[in-house]
């Protein structure tokens, strides 16, 4: 790392800590965004069974909230149950968009990372040469070789901007798409509950047109 800094002087040591911030914001979003940790296999199945059971105790929801994302979304709905189906859809995108900003965590952090490793790399190249080009006027051009070595010594912060800025971009990227797959599943399974509640009025009907579902975020 020293020698980083050396190479590419001062500018060097804020793209070391964007490097550093980036690869433990991918760590970090890799282990929640777990498709498991979100949507937990089977979970929407045995939350219909128990809709269609009438196994809904305060208990159950309660757990139900704790366990992933997807528990959460649909314990929102059996909330409401007893509710008209509008109230319930309502209900269930105020909680989506909630729970889509918290899947969304730091990925507006990591695309800005991605965004500003190049400026600050061609920043640190640009005050490289500035300096060359000073020592140029006050002493001459003096050893080719030398001066070669100097500008190579400044490219070092741009390469290193794009080193930090591309594996960023791609995996603000890939988060971001495969949040908006999870948001489709979420909405297909609130949907199959509500129309699981519609079918069994004692557990409270929720009457109404059917609407879609739409949860928001997702997007970029």
């Amino acid at each position: 790392m020293l020698e980083l800094v050396k190479a590419g002087g001062w500018p060097m040591i804020p793209l070391l800590i964007l490097s550093a911030l980036a690869l433990a914001i991918i760590i970090e979003r890799l282990w929640t965004l777990r498709r498991r940790a979100v949507l937990p296999p089977n979970l929407g199945q045995e939350v219909r069974a128990w809709a269609a059971g009438g196994k809904l105790d305060p208990a159950h929801i309660e757990s139900l909230r704790v366990t992933a994302p997807l528990g959460a979304l649909l314990a929102a709905a059996l909330d409401v149950r007893g509710r008209p189906r509008e109230e319930i859809r309502e209900r269930i995108e105020d909680v989506g968009r909630h729970l889509v900003h918290r899947m969304e965590r730091y990925l507006n952090t990591l695309g800005t990372i991605a965004a500003a490793g190049p400026l600050l790399g061609l920043f640190g190249t640009v005050v490289g040469m500035i300096q060359m080009f000073l020592v140029i006027n006050d002493h001459g051009i003096g050893d080719v070789n030398q001066l070669a070595g100097g500008i190579g010594k400044a490219l070092v912060c741009t390469a290193t901007g794009m080193i930090v800025a591309i594996p960023a971009l791609m995996a603000h990227r890939w988060f971001r798409g495969r949040i908006s797959e999870y948001i489709v599943a979420m909405e297909h399974e609130a949907i199959a509950l509500v129309d699981v509640l519609q079918q069994h009025p004692g557990e409270g009907r929720a009457s109404g047109e059917p609407r879609p579902v739409r949860l928001a975020g997702g997007q970029g």
